[in-house]
Order: C-alpha cells, then structure tokens, then sequence
C-alpha cells in the first residue's frame, strides 16, 4: 500500500499545488471560513466517506475513512484559517481579500491534506484501522477550533493524532521532529490600574496612574529571572501600555495589555500566580485599584515520544527521494491550538520545510511577504502518508 500511495501522491502534485493557490487567492479569517468550509465538503461529494460539517465551535469538518479491515484509529488534522494581513508577497495568485492572507501556511495544510485523505479513500479496502480527517477551523484566533472538536466528543475513539505545519526554516525536502515540549504555551493578559486623577503641579493630592503602571513594567520582569527556574523558557511581554494623556494632567487610569508564553504547564502554573501577586502587591504599594483579565489561550504542545520516534523512524527509513533528511528540531517559540488535541490524545505534531529557492533569508510565518516553495506541499503529503503507513504497520 505504501508503494502505491506515494505513486498516487506523486502524480497528482499539481493538483495540490492548484488547491493550495486558489485557497491563497480566497482566504478567510478565524471563524469566518464559510466559503473555505464549504470548498472542502464539496471535495468530498460523492466519496464512500462520512462526513461531518459545522463540527465545534465553527466551520469545522470530520471526514471519516473506515478501512477494510479492523484496526485502531488514528487522526490527520490541517487548519485553514487565514490572518488579517494585508499581502505583499509578489505571487500571480494574491489573495483577492484585501486585509486577509494566508500567511501561515494554511492552505497548503489544506491542499495536502485534501489530496491525501483522496488517495487513502481509494485505498481504504487495504487499511486495517479507521482514519479521521480533522479539517479544522480557526487556529489562529482564541479560543481555537482545536479545543472545541476534542469537546464535541467527537474524536474520543483516537488512538493517535498527527499533523504538520510549514516553515520556512529548512528547504522542501527536510522534515523536522521535536519530542516532549515543542511549542509555546499562551496566555493574554489585560490590566487596568485605577488611580485618582489630578493637576500635574499637585503630585500629593492625586495617586498616579502612570507610575504604578511604570514600576509594574518592570518588576514583572523579574518573574523570568527571579522566580522561573532559568532551565526553563518563559516570556512576558508588555505590547500595549494605554497612558495617553495631557502633558500637565495627572493620569488618574492606565491600561496595559501582553502576552505571556511558556514551555511547559509547571511554568505555566508559576508565571500566573506570580503574576497576580505582583498586581495585588501593586495595590497595596501604590494604593491604587487593579482590574486584571488573565486568560490561558493555548497550552504547551506536548509531543508524545513514543509516537514521535514512530514519525522520525517511518520517514528516515522511508527511502523517499522527496525527502532528503529528517532532522531533529528546537522547541519552537510561537504556539498552536493543535496543544489541545495531544492534551487528550498521544500523537506528534511536525515540520516541513519550505524555504522558496533561492532564498536565504526568507520571511517567516505571518510576515506579509511569506512564500513557500510549493514542493514543501508534496512532501507533506508524503511524510503524513509513510507515518500512517508506518503507523499501521506498527499497529
């Protein structure tokens, strides 16, 4: 099966570098992918498939490949949402939504899948398992499309759950693998400090604002450095402090926002309750009143290592001339709703390279000139295929 899959893939590469351009010409944003939804549904009319539409909280779609033969099931999920970006890449198929792009990766996500999945239809008397095909929705905005599918009930009967997204850190034909922790957590966070206002000749008869919103950019910092142990990754970043006033007018309210990343769920655990203390502690030493909003966005991605060492087995021994190495990877500052599912589910999340040839600094995800090289899409399709055939070959 194996053999036969990849001749499949190979000959139909056009076809998902075709898909991949026309969902980079109509992008759409998180939770507003109705055309998109309904773009890949229609793909699968008429195919001796269940499938499933408007599944979790948005344009969600299962599609279920029941194999000839019993066996366990597992799960392949791509995103295809797009961001609010405005393109620049210099491409003959822009994005035809003015202030939308596929920046991510997205719709070449889409376009291998889709492709794939099409290829293990046909061959699915030869499957002894049960494939489900997660075409998921909104990733890129919280809280997600991932969260609310593994809700839904929906993918309880998984054995394992795999997927990939592009970068553009390795050229086509490198496929990258990271076990354990191998992306970000996520939380934002939005602070009022109440003050009293007042004349800027009159310092003792107003309660500055500006100042407790001043010293807490600062001690906040010393969470990282004081109080996560420094073997582990943490960031707290101050993207907006809201102070603007009149030059002579003491401030009487300040409102900061931020975004706080992390490793793992133990930092996770410190960042936050440190956090808070320091804003009840800005309180009692400036007498000021705080209004905190802290929301957990994203957990950490946890590869599973058993199911990782499968991936990076299955594709090095795969003897494939589209991939040309597989390589260990860093864990990766950014994160990535696909956290959710291997919350409940073991599996592996990977990479594939996409540098454009040529090209030696090329601009990275969600940057208004991202471009791929497009034969990052039949490899791809490729590497999820020899893990599924590996997988099974296993199980």
């Amino acid at each position: 099966m194996r053999s036969e899959l990849m001749q499949m893939l190979e000959s139909r590469k056009e076809e998902m570098i075709e898909i991949r351009r026309y969902l980079h010409e109509n992008p759409e944003l998180s939770f507003k992918e109705e055309k998109t939804a309904k773009y890949i549904a229609d793909f699968y009319k008429g195919k001796d498939v269940e499938v499933e539409t408007n599944v979790g909280n948005g344009y969600g779609i299962i599609v279920t490949i029941t194999g000839g033969k019993p066996g366990k099931t597992i799960g392949l999920r791509a995103d295809f949402d797009a961001l609010p970006i405005t393109e620049e890449a210099d491409v003959p198929f822009k994005s035809k939504n003015e202030g939308v792009m596929h920046a991510c990766g997205h719709d070449a996500h889409t376009a291998y899948l889709l492709v794939l999945a099409d290829c293990l239809i046909q061959l699915k008397a030869e499957l002894n398992g049960t494939i489900k095909i997660i075409h998921q929705h909104a990733e890129e905005v919280p809280p997600g499309g991932a969260k609310s599918i593994v809700e839904s009930g929906k993918l309880d009967d998984l054995d394992a759950i795999f997927g990939i997204h592009i970068l553009p850190m390795d050229p086509a034909g490198i496929v990258g693998y990271r076990s354990g922790y191998a992306f970000n957590g996520r939380s934002f966070f939005k602070l009022k400090i109440q003050g009293t206002g007042g004349h800027g000749s009159s310092p003792h008869k107003a309660n500055d604002s500006i100042v407790a919103g001043a010293h807490f950019v600062t001690v906040v910092q010393t969470i990282i450095s004081r109080r996560l142990n420094p073997m582990d990754a943490g960031v707290v970043t101050i993207g907006s402090f809201d102070g603007k006033g009149t030059f002579n007018v003491i401030k009487d309210s300040v409102e900061l926002e931020g975004d706080i990343r992390y490793m793992s769920t133990e930092s996770q655990q410190v960042i936050e309750k440190e956090f808070k203390r320091i804003v009840k502690g800005l309180e009692v030493e400036f007498g000021v009143t705080c209004t905190l909003e802290y929301t957990a966005d994203y957990p950490p991605l946890y590869n599973d290592p058993e199911h990782t060492e499968l991936v990076a087995e299955s594709l090095k021994n795969a003897n494939d001339k589209d991939i040309k190495a597989v390589r260990e990877y860093p864990a990766l500052s950014p994160s990535e709703d696909f956290a959710y599912y291997l919350e409940k589910i073991p599996g592996s999340y990977f990479f594939i390279g996409c540098t454009p040839k040529g090209v030696e600094q090329p601009y990275f995800n969600h940057h208004p000139k991202f471009d791929i090289d497009e034969d990052a899409i039949l490899v791809a399709a490729k590497a999820v295929g020899h893990v599924v055939c590996g997988y099974f070959e296993k199980n």
